[in-house]
């Protein structure tokens, strides 16, 4: 029997569309049919379980499923998924073979902009240095067949605490690493590739009407001022309730949003999505897109756990020869790497991790926790845990799989993309 070879899903339409604009293009094309909205789920692959739960899911559903990869998690060095772009490419289409897909699958770039890899702000580099890898960066993410780059220089280290980036200084760079990339791509005949601009963060970008539309008045007439007016983002990101420690998304803010951006031919994408309260709000306000990311290490965390605690309970029946102690070795890992500190509130003592409180202890294991997924040391407790537990008839993997999964259909499901391939 012929091994089924999975293949992109190719997309045939009169404008020759990127594959993301094709499918944002059919959501509004059937909204307009059957007054149904969709908004399109983006996952933050940081790691391979997130991968493989997001493609069982999105088979599942029989609906598209985008991946969006920080710096941090995927870049031309490495992220701590331990993947280039060329290689998370190439993993992706694996897996989907391995499942037999038929999904349109998506790769994004997401937060591409100055100091906005940890890496670059640690070492100190100059605007320029930053600015040159993030430049790289997207034109390898271009090479290995992403869909879709992020724009987003709304960090400057250079500026004090309490100062906003001028809008015009984010417009300008956002142009400068645009047009880069359209010179690169044209030149060298790679094809049409969907942006996204703007950032929802409170350190500077479109937090308010009169900021956003001048960014997206300065970044249309800069665009055609250099020749490249048929570029313009499908997605820009907006302000809608959610960030990093709040789970409410403002229903009426982005219905303001989604009026003024379609004034420009783009549609919202919101951000911190995770653990959201009202995610059936989303397609009923126009939203065009939506990423999750921190909610999925949650969700394999205790997956994980559940697993530790299948381990001691077959231990203490004296069924395990040599425990994994996974749960220690990925609380140290955790701890050990630091990484941590960066989510730390003001009070909290970074010389000290056992006297924040317990439950803000647990949080930042959370968190921290995809940082470290391939530490060597974690990865093997995990092959011992895993192989521990399959010795005993437990689908170890499965488990934990199916953890990510459940969330991942809440989305599918709320955003009303389930058979949604059916139309495209």
């Amino acid at each position: 029997m012929r091994k089924k070879v999975y293949k992109e899903k190719k997309i045939n339409t009169n404008k020759d569309l990127p594959l993301v604009e094709h499918i944002l293009m059919r959501i509004k094309e059937e909204k307009e049919k059957t007054g149904i909205s969709r908004t399109l789920f983006a996952a933050c692959p940081n790691s391979i379980s997130v991968i493989k739960a997001a493609l069982n899911s999105a088979k599942r559903c029989n609906a598209p499923i985008k991946f969006a990869a920080t710096l941090n998690q995927v870049d031309s060095n490495r992220g701590y998924t331990g993947m280039n772009q060329n290689e998370f490419v190439k993993v992706i289409k694996q897996e989907a073979e391995a499942l037999g897909m038929t999904s349109p699958v998506m790769v994004a770039l997401d937060h591409g902009g100055p100091w906005l890899k940890d890496e670059h702000r640690l070492k100190n580099m100059t605007f320029v240095e930053t600015m040159g890898l993030v430049k790289q960066s997207m034109i390898d993410s271009l090479k290995a067949g992403y869909h879709l780059l992020h724009v987003d220089p709304t960090i400057d280290v250079s500026l004090k605490k309490d100062e906003i980036i001028n809008i015009q200084t984010v417009a300008n760079r956002t142009l400068e690493i645009i047009i880069h990339i359209e010179k690169y791509r044209r030149e060298n005949n790679y094809p049409a590739i969907s942006y996204e601009v703007g950032t929802e963060e409170v350190h500077g970008g479109l937090a308010d009407m009169k900021t956003f539309s001048e960014f997206l008045s300065i970044l249309k007439n800069g665009l055609a001022k250099a020749g490249y007016a048929d570029v313009w983002p499908c997605f820009i990101v907006g302000k809608v309730g959610t960030d990093l420690h709040t789970t409410l998304f403002d229903a009426e803010v982005a219905k303001t949003l989604t009026a003024e951006a379609a004034k420009f031919g783009s549609v919202i994408k919101g951000h911190y999505s995770d653990n959201v309260s009202n995610p059936q709000d989303y397609p009923l306000t126009g939203m065009g897109g939506a990423n999750v990311g921190p909610e999925f290490t949650e969700n394999e965390y205790d997956g994980l756990m559940e697993l530790t605690q299948m381990e001691e309970e077959l231990d203490a029946q004296d069924k395990i020869a040599i425990r994994s102690n996974f749960k220690q070795v990925l609380w140290n890992a955790v701890i050990d790497s630091g990484r941590w500190k960066k989510w730390l509130l003001p009070e909290e003592n970074e010389d000290d991790f056992f006297s924040i409180a317990e439950e803000r202890q647990l949080w930042l294991i959370k968190t921290g926790a995809r940082y470290i997924w391939t530490n060597p040391t974690v990865e093997y407790a995990r092959v011992i845990l895993y192989k521990n537990l399959e010795r005993r008839g437990i689908k170890a993997e499965q488990i934990v799989l199916s953890k990510i999964e459940k969330s991942m259909d809440k989305y599918f499901y709320n955003f009303n993309l389930v058979d949604f391939n059916n139309y495209i």
